[in-house]
């Protein structure tokens, strides 16, 4: 009697087990077709570059998740997006912050449309420079959590590059290297 008890207990536990294929195939996310995916993600950051241009604060920060870094051209611009909004304000208050226009762009979707990367070459007062980042997917819209800004440099142009911030990097190098 013990013995079909248990054989009894084995099998009730065992059918209310869930089968791992049978669960994934029902909590898997319905995904958008990955062209309307990028769609949405171009016209998104074409928003965000369009916000700057027309030194619309607000709008360009919202497009950013709160706690969005922007990483600049120069080697110390690490901001955080509390600081980057601190060190942007005046320049949008004043109607001159900055003006990119994407010339190519390439998006990259993760697995579940949640999360995606990209890189763009871009037209700016600088000349032509590299943009690349990470957005997410909140309830409602793609927001940039991670941005990098890159002046674009010629390879017959490096060692020319080099030369002219060579004391900068040395002072820069020297003082990080004192940090670690």
């Amino acid at each position: 009697m013990k013995q079909l008890f248990t054989l009894l207990i084995a099998i009730a536990l065992l059918s209310c087990n869930d089968h791992p294929h049978d669960h994934d195939t029902l909590t898997e996310p319905v995904l958008q077709p990955k062209t309307e995916v990028k769609k949405e993600i171009n016209s998104r950051l074409d928003a965000w570059h369009k916000a700057a241009a027309e030194t619309n604060f607000d709008t360009y920060f919202n497009i950013m998740t709160d706690d969005g870094v922007f990483i600049g051209t120069d080697a110390t611009e690490n901001w955080q997006n509390s600081d980057f909004r601190e060190f942007s304000k005046p320049y949008f208050d004043k109607g001159k912050a900055w003006n990119f226009t994407a010339l190519d762009r390439n998006i990259y979707l993760g697995e579940y449309q949640d999360v995606a990367w990209f890189d763009e070459l871009l037209d700016t007062q600088m000349g032509i420079c590299r943009g690349s980042g990470v957005l997410v997917k909140d309830s409602l819209n793609w927001k940039i959590k991670h941005y990098v800004l890159s002046i674009a440099i010629p390879n017959e142009n490096v060692k020319e590059v080099t030369a002219l911030k060579k004391e900068f990097d040395d002072a820069l190098i020297k003082r990080l290297s004192q940090n670690n």
